[in-house]
């Protein structure tokens, strides 16, 4: 499956054990992990402000994400969801990997109506997924 991982998603994975963590293992292990321009530049910023990690660290966790994952660079933002211009460059990035699954915290993203084909799910909803197959 090509599962495309938010960055509130991925902040987590790298910060906390929990969830997100399992989540991130679990797709690496056996799924495609498609990522965005978008994204990583929106990681960077989190990681290096808000959680005052330091940017070697800052710079290792995106070379990893760089070499464990498709991340693609949208030209022009997608049309949804209205409300955030910000999360319109995340659906375009996971339009552009062809992503089947979006994993987001965000409750924008999680409350609007997909217009894309893209299933959008909560990292509990997608663990919960993952447990079904």
């Amino acid at each position: 499956m090509r599962v495309f991982l938010d960055t509130n998603v991925l902040v987590a994975a790298f910060a906390t054990r929990g969830i997100c963590a399992d989540l991130f293992r679990a797709v690496l292990l056996e799924h495609d992990l498609i990522t965005g321009e978008p994204v990583l530049r929106e990681i960077q910023r989190v990681l290096v402000k808000k959680l005052k990690l330091p940017e070697s660290q800052t710079r290792e966790i995106i070379l990893f994400l760089r070499d464990h994952a498709e991340v693609t660079n949208p030209k022009k933002a997608a049309s949804w969801p209205e409300a955030d211009a910000d999360d319109r460059w995340i659906v375009a990035a996971a339009i552009e990997g062809k992503a089947e699954i979006l994993v987001t915290g965000d409750k924008d993203l999680l409350e609007a109506k997909t217009q894309t084909g893209i299933r959008v799910v909560s990292p509990r909803g997608f663990w919960e997924l993952l447990k079904a197959e």
